[in-house]
This record gives structure tokens, sequence and C-alpha cells, in this order.
């Protein structure tokens, strides 16, 4: 499954060339060697990374940053990694990190699935949070989603015995797909009461993006599952 997850020819995301600006590109130039971490297609050592034991959280597609820049500052006792395809928000959240004097963030340009598959060793992260992923919502883009079952099977050998996955859109068709996708899966528990979603947990900051689709009527809906602590499915 994971040699099939490295020879994927479809990606859930369009690297489209946006215009970076001057201070995200002067971020990008003077901070990669602060926050950067290049994956050459080999396995990370994420504690030398760090230079420290602590739980380890990997974001996928983090956008311009501003949620997971939070949640470093609101929990100094994790370590974060946030992988995302996009130079501008690379740029930004590097900078803004920087001026906050956070210290327990890094951050990878790639994507991300190719990371988890030969960059992180097994059961090596305490959870992976995606939020607001692109929901390809016409039916034939509907391959491109990132949630597919040989992807969820990717996150549960990643992730140890208990740790979490947690995921977030407000695209209620894909939330549907998501619950789902996971549900069927051996290795992961719903923590939903209903098996479908849960309320925003507190550590997830509300985003701007967020807020401003709640104003238009757009409902938000998290899922929260946890690593079976039993691996005889894997």
């Amino acid at each position: 499954m994971i040699e099939d997850m490295k020879k994927r020819t479809i990606r859930s995301f369009v690297l489209r060339p946006g215009r970076m600006t001057d201070a995200q590109n002067r971020s990008y130039l003077t901070l990669w060697g602060e926050y950067g971490v290049v994956y050459n297609h080999g396995l990370l050592d994420l504690r030398k990374i760090f230079g420290r034991k602590a739980p380890i959280v990997l974001e996928i597609g983090f956008g311009m940053g501003d949620s997971l820049l939070r949640q470093t500052l609101n929990e100094p006792d994790r370590d974060f990694i946030g992988v995302e395809v996009h130079k501008p928000g690379v740029g930004r959240l590097m900078n803004e990190a920087k001026k906050a004097g956070v210290t327990n963030l890094r951050v990878i340009c790639e994507d991300a699935v190719e990371v988890l598959s030969g960059g992180v060793g097994p059961q090596s992260l305490e959870g992976v949070q995606i939020y607001f992923p692109d929901p390809w919502h016409k039916k034939r883009h509907h391959k491109r989603r990132i949630v597919q079952p040989d992807f969820i099977n990717l996150l549960a050998h990643r992730v140890r015995l208990g740790g979490f996955c947690h995921l977030a859109t407000d695209w209620v068709s894909y939330a549907e797909w998501m619950v789902e996708m996971f549900n069927q899966s051996a290795t992961w528990h719903n923590t939903s009461e209903t098996e479908d979603f849960v309320p925003r947990p507190e550590r997830r900051p509300i985003t701007k993006f967020e807020t401003r689709g709640e104003r238009l009527g757009h409902d938000v809906f998290d899922l929260l599952y946890q690593r079976k602590r039993s691996d005889q499915h894997l």
C-alpha cells in the first residue's frame, strides 16, 4: 500500500504559480535555514530536526499558516511540522513564526503524501491534522481528494498507537466522504458518539476563512479519529 502511494500519479493539489510578496520572498530566503526542512526522498530524523524529544504533530496543507502558528504558540510542549506546496504560504508562516519567537515549528515545501511515504518513520507522529483540504467537488475529480483508502492506511502506519487524525472541512459532501472512508478502516476509531462529526476541539483555532464562511451560512465539520491500539490489521 505504501509503495503504491509512492508511485501514485494523481495528486490532490494543482501547483499554481502564486506571486510572493517581497516580505514572503525575503522570509523564504532568509529563514529557511531556521525553519525549513529539505526533503531528499529519504527518512527524516525528526528528533534531530527539533533537537529535543517531544510529541510531533504534522499538518498537511497549512495554507497561509494562521491556525498552525497559533497552535505552536498554544502548545509549546508539542513540535509541529507543516507541509505545504505553495511557497507564498510557507514564506508568510516563517515570517510570522520568527516575529512570534516560535521554536517548535518546521516547514517542508513538498507533496505531503511523498513526505509521509518516504520521509516519516513508522508510528513516529503523535497526530496528523488536515484542515480544509481541496474538496474537488466535481464527481470526475473525486479521485484527486487526498482522503482515500490507501492514504488512510498510510496515516495508520505513521501515527503512533493511540494517536490522532483531525480533519475539518466546510463541504458537507466531502465531510460525508471522509466519514465513509475512515469508518471503513479497521485501524481508526471515530471519537464521535454518533460516529460522524465532533464539535470543534478547542485546540483548533478558528481562521478568518472559517469565520467568513460561517457568515455566509457555511457549516464546518470536524472529524477526530484515534489510532486503534491494536496493529493486527496493518
